[in-house]
Protein backbone atom coordinates (compact mmCIF):
# COMPACT_ATOMS: atom_id res chain seq x y z
CA UNK A 1 0.00 0.00 0.00
CA UNK A 2 1.42 3.41 -0.98
CA UNK A 3 2.19 6.00 1.68
CA UNK A 4 -0.19 8.98 1.94
CA UNK A 5 1.21 12.23 0.53
CA UNK A 6 0.71 15.76 1.82
CA UNK A 7 1.65 19.33 1.04
CA UNK A 8 2.19 21.42 4.17
CA UNK A 9 2.45 25.21 3.86
CA UNK A 10 4.12 27.37 6.50
CA UNK A 11 6.47 24.51 7.39
CA UNK A 12 9.49 26.58 8.43
CA UNK A 13 8.33 26.94 12.02
CA UNK A 14 5.53 26.77 14.54
CA UNK A 15 2.58 24.53 13.73
CA UNK A 16 3.81 23.75 10.20
CA UNK A 17 7.19 22.40 11.30
CA UNK A 18 5.61 20.38 14.11
CA UNK A 19 3.04 18.99 11.66
CA UNK A 20 5.69 17.79 9.20
CA UNK A 21 7.43 15.97 12.07
CA UNK A 22 4.12 14.41 13.14
CA UNK A 23 3.47 13.16 9.59
CA UNK A 24 7.02 11.78 9.42
CA UNK A 25 6.31 9.75 12.55
CA UNK A 26 3.36 8.28 10.66
CA UNK A 27 5.75 7.30 7.86
CA UNK A 28 4.11 9.57 5.29
CA UNK A 29 5.50 11.51 2.33
CA UNK A 30 5.47 15.30 2.77
CA UNK A 31 6.30 18.26 0.58
CA UNK A 32 7.18 20.86 3.22
CA UNK A 33 6.82 24.38 1.86
CA UNK A 34 7.31 27.99 2.88
CA UNK A 35 8.54 31.22 1.31
CA UNK A 36 12.01 29.64 1.48
CA UNK A 37 12.46 25.88 1.34
CA UNK A 38 12.19 24.49 4.90
CA UNK A 39 14.62 21.93 6.26
CA UNK A 40 15.12 20.00 9.45
CA UNK A 41 17.84 17.42 10.17
CA UNK A 42 15.25 15.15 11.78
CA UNK A 43 13.23 14.89 8.55
CA UNK A 44 14.37 11.86 6.50
CA UNK A 45 15.03 12.68 2.86
CA UNK A 46 13.17 9.54 1.87
CA UNK A 47 9.94 11.01 3.28
CA UNK A 48 10.25 14.81 3.21
CA UNK A 49 11.26 17.29 0.58
CA UNK A 50 11.48 21.02 1.24
CA UNK A 51 10.41 23.46 -1.45
CA UNK A 52 9.87 27.20 -1.68
CA UNK A 53 6.23 28.11 -2.31
CA UNK A 54 4.58 31.51 -2.55
CA UNK A 55 1.00 30.55 -1.63
CA UNK A 56 -0.37 33.57 -3.50
CA UNK A 57 1.09 32.35 -6.81
CA UNK A 58 -1.13 29.89 -8.73
CA UNK A 59 1.75 28.81 -10.96
CA UNK A 60 3.85 27.95 -7.91
CA UNK A 61 0.94 25.92 -6.54
CA UNK A 62 0.58 24.03 -9.84
CA UNK A 63 4.28 23.24 -9.81
CA UNK A 64 4.18 22.00 -6.21
CA UNK A 65 1.16 19.74 -6.88
CA UNK A 66 2.71 18.44 -10.11
CA UNK A 67 5.92 17.67 -8.25
CA UNK A 68 4.14 15.65 -5.56
CA UNK A 69 2.19 13.67 -8.17
CA UNK A 70 5.30 12.98 -10.25
CA UNK A 71 7.47 11.97 -7.28
CA UNK A 72 4.95 10.05 -5.17
CA UNK A 73 2.13 9.25 -7.55
CA UNK A 74 -0.74 11.37 -6.18
CA UNK A 75 -1.73 14.14 -3.78
CA UNK A 76 -3.81 12.92 -0.83
CA UNK A 77 -3.88 15.96 1.46
CA UNK A 78 -3.18 19.66 1.50
CA UNK A 79 -2.56 21.35 4.83
CA UNK A 80 -2.99 25.14 4.80
CA UNK A 81 -0.90 26.36 7.74
CA UNK A 82 0.86 29.44 6.33
CA UNK A 83 -0.45 32.72 7.72
CA UNK A 84 0.37 36.27 8.71
CA UNK A 85 -0.84 38.40 11.59
CA UNK A 86 -0.02 42.05 12.25
CA UNK A 87 -1.77 43.23 15.44
CA UNK A 88 -3.04 46.76 15.89
CA UNK A 89 -6.07 49.01 15.60
CA UNK A 90 -8.01 48.63 12.36
CA UNK A 91 -7.89 52.33 11.49
CA UNK A 92 -4.09 52.37 11.77
CA UNK A 93 -3.52 49.47 9.37
CA UNK A 94 -2.10 50.44 6.01
CA UNK A 95 -3.47 49.32 2.66
CA UNK A 96 -0.51 46.99 2.33
CA UNK A 97 -1.48 45.22 5.53
CA UNK A 98 -5.03 44.70 4.29
CA UNK A 99 -3.76 43.13 1.07
CA UNK A 100 -1.16 41.00 2.85
CA UNK A 101 -3.64 39.41 5.26
CA UNK A 102 -6.18 38.67 2.56
CA UNK A 103 -3.67 37.37 0.03
CA UNK A 104 -1.76 35.03 2.33
CA UNK A 105 -4.44 33.88 4.79
CA UNK A 106 -7.39 33.71 2.40
CA UNK A 107 -6.47 33.85 -1.28
CA UNK A 108 -3.44 31.55 -0.91
CA UNK A 109 -5.40 28.78 0.78
CA UNK A 110 -8.36 29.02 -1.62
CA UNK A 111 -6.04 28.95 -4.63
CA UNK A 112 -4.21 25.89 -3.34
CA UNK A 113 -7.48 24.16 -2.60
CA UNK A 114 -8.92 24.80 -6.06
CA UNK A 115 -5.86 23.41 -7.79
CA UNK A 116 -5.38 20.41 -5.49
CA UNK A 117 -9.00 19.24 -5.48
CA UNK A 118 -9.01 19.04 -9.27
CA UNK A 119 -6.57 16.14 -8.90
CA UNK A 120 -8.38 14.72 -5.87
CA UNK A 121 -11.77 14.66 -7.61
CA UNK A 122 -10.31 12.67 -10.48
CA UNK A 123 -9.19 9.98 -7.99
CA UNK A 124 -12.38 10.10 -5.94
CA UNK A 125 -10.62 10.90 -2.67
CA UNK A 126 -8.61 13.55 -0.87
CA UNK A 127 -8.62 15.84 2.14
CA UNK A 128 -8.08 19.58 2.52
CA UNK A 129 -7.20 20.65 6.07
CA UNK A 130 -6.90 24.33 6.97
CA UNK A 131 -5.71 25.98 10.16
CA UNK A 132 -8.03 28.93 10.72
CA UNK A 133 -8.45 30.41 14.21
CA UNK A 134 -11.02 31.06 16.89
CA UNK A 135 -10.85 34.58 15.41
CA UNK A 136 -12.72 33.04 12.45
CA UNK A 137 -15.66 32.25 14.74
CA UNK A 138 -15.92 35.66 16.41
CA UNK A 139 -14.24 38.90 15.25
CA UNK A 140 -11.44 40.00 17.58
CA UNK A 141 -10.97 43.75 18.10
CA UNK A 142 -7.29 44.53 17.64
CA UNK A 143 -7.00 41.74 15.06
CA UNK A 144 -9.61 42.94 12.57
CA UNK A 145 -7.64 42.07 9.42
CA UNK A 146 -6.62 38.66 10.73
CA UNK A 147 -10.22 37.98 11.83
CA UNK A 148 -11.54 38.99 8.41
CA UNK A 149 -9.10 36.77 6.54
CA UNK A 150 -9.64 33.72 8.74
CA UNK A 151 -13.43 34.15 8.76
CA UNK A 152 -13.34 34.29 4.97
CA UNK A 153 -11.19 31.17 4.86
CA UNK A 154 -13.56 29.28 7.14
CA UNK A 155 -16.65 30.35 5.18
CA UNK A 156 -15.12 29.61 1.79
CA UNK A 157 -13.86 26.16 2.70
CA UNK A 158 -17.01 25.08 4.55
CA UNK A 159 -19.06 26.08 1.50
CA UNK A 160 -16.66 24.18 -0.77
CA UNK A 161 -16.91 21.14 1.51
CA UNK A 162 -20.53 20.52 0.55
CA UNK A 163 -19.70 20.82 -3.15
CA UNK A 164 -16.78 18.40 -2.87
CA UNK A 165 -18.41 15.76 -0.67
CA UNK A 166 -20.03 13.86 -3.60
CA UNK A 167 -16.55 13.43 -5.14
CA UNK A 168 -15.03 11.83 -2.03
CA UNK A 169 -13.03 14.93 -1.10
CA UNK A 170 -13.28 16.07 2.53
CA UNK A 171 -12.60 19.51 4.00
CA UNK A 172 -11.71 20.16 7.63
CA UNK A 173 -11.26 23.60 9.19
CA UNK A 174 -9.39 23.56 12.50
CA UNK A 175 -9.81 26.65 14.68
CA UNK A 176 -7.25 26.78 17.50
CA UNK A 177 -6.98 29.29 20.31
CA UNK A 178 -3.65 31.04 20.92
CA UNK A 179 -0.65 28.86 20.02
CA UNK A 180 2.91 29.39 21.23
CA UNK A 181 4.46 30.53 17.94
CA UNK A 182 6.36 33.60 16.69
CA UNK A 183 2.96 34.95 15.62
CA UNK A 184 1.86 34.92 19.26
CA UNK A 185 5.13 36.47 20.43
CA UNK A 186 4.41 39.50 18.22
CA UNK A 187 1.21 40.16 20.12
CA UNK A 188 2.66 40.28 23.63
CA UNK A 189 3.65 43.95 23.26
CA UNK A 190 0.45 45.00 21.47
CA UNK A 191 -2.24 46.36 23.79
CA UNK A 192 -4.72 45.99 20.91
CA UNK A 193 -4.17 42.21 20.98
CA UNK A 194 -5.05 41.75 24.67
CA UNK A 195 -8.02 39.48 23.88
CA UNK A 196 -5.61 36.90 22.45
CA UNK A 197 -4.28 36.31 25.97
CA UNK A 198 -7.63 36.24 27.78
CA UNK A 199 -8.04 32.46 27.93
CA UNK A 200 -8.13 30.66 31.26
CA UNK A 201 -6.25 27.64 29.93
CA UNK A 202 -2.62 27.09 29.01
CA UNK A 203 -1.56 28.39 25.61
CA UNK A 204 -1.52 25.58 23.08
CA UNK A 205 1.82 24.32 21.81
CA UNK A 206 2.57 23.64 18.12
CA UNK A 207 3.01 19.96 18.95
CA UNK A 208 -0.47 19.80 20.52
CA UNK A 209 -2.09 21.28 17.42
CA UNK A 210 0.02 19.12 15.09
CA UNK A 211 -1.03 16.00 17.00
CA UNK A 212 -4.66 16.84 16.22
CA UNK A 213 -3.98 17.71 12.57
CA UNK A 214 -2.14 14.42 12.01
CA UNK A 215 -4.27 12.34 14.35
CA UNK A 216 -7.36 10.18 14.01
CA UNK A 217 -9.77 12.93 15.05
CA UNK A 218 -8.98 14.75 11.79
CA UNK A 219 -7.69 12.05 9.45
CA UNK A 220 -10.20 9.31 10.25
CA UNK A 221 -13.31 11.22 11.33
CA UNK A 222 -12.68 14.03 8.79
CA UNK A 223 -14.96 16.52 10.58
CA UNK A 224 -16.04 19.72 8.87
CA UNK A 225 -14.79 21.81 11.76
CA UNK A 226 -12.85 21.42 14.99
CA UNK A 227 -12.33 23.95 17.80
CA UNK A 228 -9.26 23.83 20.06
CA UNK A 229 -10.13 23.86 22.88
CA UNK A 230 -13.86 23.26 22.45
CA UNK A 231 -14.85 25.41 25.44
CA UNK A 232 -13.17 28.51 23.99
CA UNK A 233 -14.75 27.75 20.63
CA UNK A 234 -18.20 27.71 22.23
CA UNK A 235 -17.48 31.07 23.87
CA UNK A 236 -16.38 32.49 20.51
CA UNK A 237 -19.56 31.24 18.82
CA UNK A 238 -21.70 32.77 21.55
CA UNK A 239 -19.90 36.09 21.15
CA UNK A 240 -20.60 35.95 17.42
CA UNK A 241 -24.30 35.18 17.95
CA UNK A 242 -24.68 38.14 20.31
CA UNK A 243 -21.98 40.68 19.36
CA UNK A 244 -23.11 43.35 21.81
CA UNK A 245 -22.95 40.88 24.67
CA UNK A 246 -19.58 39.75 23.37
CA UNK A 247 -18.31 43.33 23.35
CA UNK A 248 -19.57 43.78 26.91
CA UNK A 249 -17.76 40.64 28.04
CA UNK A 250 -14.77 41.86 26.07
CA UNK A 251 -13.99 44.52 28.65
CA UNK A 252 -13.45 41.90 31.34
CA UNK A 253 -11.51 39.67 28.97
CA UNK A 254 -9.24 42.53 27.88
CA UNK A 255 -8.31 43.25 31.49
CA UNK A 256 -7.47 39.58 31.95
CA UNK A 257 -5.49 39.60 28.71
CA UNK A 258 -3.49 42.71 29.62
CA UNK A 259 -2.55 41.13 32.95
CA UNK A 260 -1.38 38.01 31.09
CA UNK A 261 0.61 40.12 28.63
CA UNK A 262 2.31 41.91 31.54
CA UNK A 263 3.25 38.58 33.13
CA UNK A 264 4.67 37.32 29.84
CA UNK A 265 6.70 40.48 29.31
CA UNK A 266 8.08 40.13 32.83
CA UNK A 267 8.98 36.47 32.24
CA UNK A 268 10.65 37.42 28.98
CA UNK A 269 12.71 40.05 30.79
Amino acid sequence: MSRPTSIVTGASGGIGRALVSALVRRGEHVLATDREAPSDPSWPESLVEGQALDVTDPIAWEQAIDHVCERWGAIDRVYHVAGVLIPGPFVEAGVGQVALHLRVNLEGALLGTQLAVTRMKARGRGHVIAVASLAALAPIPGLALYSASKAGLRAGLLAAADELRPFGVAVTVVCPDAVQTPMLEKQIDSEAAALTFSGDAEVLTPDQVAAVLAGPEVLERRPLELWLPRRRGMLAKFSDLAPRVGFAIGGLLRRRGRAAQARLREERG
